[in-house]
């Protein structure tokens, strides 16, 4: 998969009027599609990232994400925005100290740490979400939205999914649908290893990728993290949850398994239309856990 090395003519004009001079520019990328992502240095070692998001939306999104709510996790804690483009789709981001926790190789109780950390930010952004009027209400159809996708998913998914798999499945997101209203938020919407940052000079933990933010029930944040390290870490899921301040309610915990099946299919979709076999992995693991009843 290939990326632009360096921003169109235009783009970079953009953001030298922003940063009142012209940068260096290195491709940071995530090998992944449609990832448009720049380093940008100016002397003194003073650095920046320009991101190009791949759709209106996702731009839209991680906008009002920055402006909204990031700003309660402090500083060095999320990237504060410069400035905008909806021309360009463009954010010029601050960077945030640290590397992925997903690249790192960390002692367990370091580990623990951050994952601590990350939960505690979680709960500062939950809570930092102003749920007045329209939001409120896209909050609260959120969970229905999701199980409605379902049979979208399960259509296009085809054999990759048993029909045992497939009643699995259509029963957990009738169960979504009938749960009583769970806690609401501003939720990250993409919170899992790739996304957390772990500085081992400062000791501390930062979010970044705010293109999925948006307004939906709390639990829904902690669904990727389910489906990957918390499967073999339980450890870690107790770090978040203490960080959190609270366990799931059972309630939400419940909801948090449905969840689960609805965004394994959904990996088996995507997974092998962006020749991703990481995603489709996690989509089947994740199934195989609910059928064998070991998903919690």
């Amino acid at each position: 998969m290939t990326h632009p090395k360096t921003p169109s003519p235009a783009l970079l004009a953009w953001a030298s009027r922003a940063l009142g001079a012209r940068p260096s520019v290195q491709n940071a990328s995530h090998p992944r599609e449609n990832s448009r992502v720049w380093q940008l240095s100016l002397p003194g070692d003073v650095r920046f990232y320009l991101k190009v998001s791949p759709r209106p939306l996702m731009y839209e999104r991680e906008t009002l994400a920055l402006r909204h709510a990031v700003p309660a996790l402090g500083a060095g804690r999320a990237p504060q925005l410069r400035a905008s483009s909806a021309e360009h789709l463009a954010l010029l981001l601050t960077t945030v100290p640290g590397r992925p926790l997903k690249q790192l190789t960390l002692t367990p109780a370091v580990e623990a740490r951050a994952h601590r950390q990350g939960g505690a930010l979680l709960a500062r952004l939950h809570a930092a979400g102003d749920l007045s009027g329209p939001r409120r209400a896209e909050a609260e159809q959120a969970l229905r939205s999701t199980a409605d996708g379902a049979e979208k998913h399960l259509r296009e998914a085809g054999n990759r999914v048993t029909p045992a798999e497939q009643k699995l499945v259509r029963d957990l997101a009738e169960q979504l649908r009938a749960l009583p209203p769970l806690p609401l938020a501003f939720i990250h919407g993409d919170a899992w290893d790739r996304n957390l940052l772990w500085s081992k000079d400062l000791g501390q933990a930062g979010w970044v990728d705010f293109e999925r933010a948006r307004f939906a029930a709390r639990v829904q944040d902690f669904v990727l993290m389910a489906c990957t390290t918390w499967a073999d870490r339980p450890d870690l899921r107790a770090a978040c949850l203490q960080g959190y301040g609270r366990d799931l309610t059972p309630e939400e915990q419940h909801a948090l398994k449905c969840l689960a099946a609805l965004d394994a299919v959904s990996c088996l979709v995507w997974g092998p239309k962006l020749d991703d076999p990481h995603v489709t992995a996690r989509g089947r693991r994740t199934l195989d856990r609910l059928v064998e009843g070991v998903f919690a």
